[in-house]
């Protein structure tokens, strides 16, 4: 028998007759799936995205740079003040670093070292007095206790933005209230103390300055 000629072309019908599928060839100059143009709302969701990461930095460096000139003006005060405070700080022998529960009497109001909680004070300003066995722990730590009472407006906003400068659990600044102080302030590390009757920026600073992060726990400077 003799094979069907038209079977064997291109194009022809398939052996049950029916003509064979074409394959769509495709259009001349086509690269790939065509997308479609970003609608309003898109764009306008890319551009408030933006904006809004161009803000956060901004906010971001603003703030580094505030924060930067505040310490700059701290050290500043710290560098006037030094003479005067090592004339006027108090200085202790250490009186111990056992941990104790309950209540423990102190030789002095503002204890500067002794036995302590185990928990202590983290950096911040209160504004209700902490108790002192947590207050030397804070010590212990490297941190400075600031006691305040009636310092002032001025006085007070001063001790917020350096305990917002300071705020390391191993170097930072409490600031906590103690009745009966007046304007007066007092200023302790381990072992040392400063009481200011008038408050003067510089002296403060210094002692901060020099004791701060410098407690036997764990001293970070």
């Amino acid at each position: 028998m003799s094979r069907n000629k038209g079977s064997s072309k291109r194009g022809g019908k398939s052996p049950g007759g029916k003509a064979a599928p074409k394959r769509n060839a495709p259009r001349a100059g086509a690269t790939g799936p065509s997308r479609r143009p970003l609608s309003r709302a898109k764009i306008r969701r890319r551009i408030h995205v933006g904006v809004f990461a161009l803000f956060v930095a901004s906010l971001v460096g603003a703030m580094w740079w505030v924060s930067s000139a505040r310490q700059s003006d701290f050290l500043a005060l710290a560098d006037e003040g030094g003479e005067a405070m090592r004339e006027r700080v108090v200085s202790e022998p250490s009186a111990g670093r056992d941990h104790v529960s309950g209540s423990i009497n102190y030789d002095h109001r503002f204890p500067l070292s002794g036995p302590h909680n185990p928990t202590w004070v983290e950096p911040g300003v209160y504004d209700t007095p902490q108790r002192k066995e947590r207050l030397v722990h804070a010590l212990e730590h490297g941190n400075i206790v600031i006691y305040y009472d009636e310092p002032g407006s001025e006085v007070m906003g001063r001790l917020r933005e350096w305990a917002g400068l300071y705020d390391n659990q191993w170097s930072g600044i409490v600031v906590t209230p103690a009745a009966g102080l007046g304007e007066s302030i007092v200023l302790s590390a381990w072992t040392k103390r400063l009481r200011m009757d008038e408050f003067a920026p510089a002296p403060a600073a210094a002692f901060i300055d020099a004791y701060r992060g410098r407690g036997p726990e764990n001293p970070v400077r």
